[in-house]
């Protein structure tokens, strides 16, 4: 398979669409997207079935789109989510296939790195803003806030792949 393939272009496409969808029905029904981190779990799955290509294009067209079709997430998120996301569609994809480490170890890596971005993001735009805030403190926000959609994916993506790879799996 070629690495533009149709497939994998398609697949891309997909994961882009989930990235939009995802997030637009945890809106629909009060559920904070901040906490919960619906639109990490498409790039997650990007870059894990598609690549690391795939995992930084949907990290960085997911929150674009979303913020031009439905308004979320909020216009100051956007160059933070878009800073954020592809550093883990990226690392889960390379974790996966180049350093063939397992599932959960390669998750927690890739989780910690992005969300550095997300931290430095807020720390750059903090420093335009004249917050009074350090390094720390914006660490602290962006894994606090985000636990309880730490620990949803840290529990779904697995079952995600599991099931995704059995249903995918040609028959015998």
């Amino acid at each position: 398979m070629s690495s533009f393939s149709s497939q994998k272009i398609t697949l891309t496409a997909l994961f882009l669409a989930l990235g939009i969808i995802v997030p637009f029905l945890f809106h629909q029904f009060a559920l904070v997207g901040r906490i919960f981190l619906p639109m990490h779990i498409p790039v997650f799955l990007a870059g894990i079935f598609v690549g690391p290509l795939s995992g930084i294009v949907v990290g960085i067209l997911s929150p674009i789109i979303s913020f031009f079709l439905t308004g979320m997430p909020p216009a100051y998120a956007v160059p933070l989510m878009a800073m954020e996301l592809p550093i883990y569609g990226l690392c889960i994809g390379l974790l996966i296939r180049i350093k063939r480490l397992p599932l959960i170890l390669a998750l927690v890596i890739s989780m910690i790195l992005g969300r550095f971005g997300f931290a430095t993001g807020l720390l750059i735009l903090g420093q335009f803003l004249n917050m009074p805030y350090g390094f720390s403190t914006f660490l602290k926000v962006t894994f606090i806030a985000g636990l309880p959609g730490i620990i949803i994916q840290l529990i779904l993506i697995p079952l995600l792949v599991k099931g995704i790879s059995w249903a995918t799996k040609p028959s015998s």
